[in-house]
């Protein structure tokens, strides 16, 4: 599979914006889906997952009721609604996809997934 990530962008703080992450197959309900970013000089860090079929989701606490993840699978396409947004949630963010045959649980750690995305620039202005 192959994932192409969109919707980043310049907002100010308080403001939203969704992310798309669209895969390449039609085999898109076999993954499990997370959602990390990476700010300049940090770690790549979890954001959101979500289970094949979009029954079981998983969050950050840091950004726990404030971001919804959601997948459409007549779509081929997850995505990573954010609202609320701070200063601090300023990073590069990337889609990702895991085999369910590889984990009976939602992955949070980014050497779990199998498949990554480019990237898309969300920069929150204060």
């Amino acid at each position: 599979v192959q994932l192409q990530a969109s919707g980043g962008g310049l907002v100010q703080a308080g403001g939203s914006l969704r992310l798309s992450c669209a895969a390449s197959e039609h085999t898109f309900n076999v993954y499990d889906m997370g959602w990390f970013r990476q700010a300049p000089g940090k770690e790549r860090e979890f954001v959101a997952a979500v289970n094949w079929g979009g029954s079981n989701t998983d969050y950050a606490d840091s950004v726990k009721g404030r971001f919804t993840i959601s997948r459409s699978n007549a779509k081929n396409t997850v995505y990573l609604q954010m609202n609320s947004l701070k200063p601090e949630d300023t990073a590069v963010y990337y889609c990702a996809a895991v085999s369910v045959f590889r984990s009976t649980i939602l992955v949070v750690t980014p050497k779990g997934y199998d498949v990554w995305g480019q990237g898309t620039l969300v920069t929150v202005s204060s």
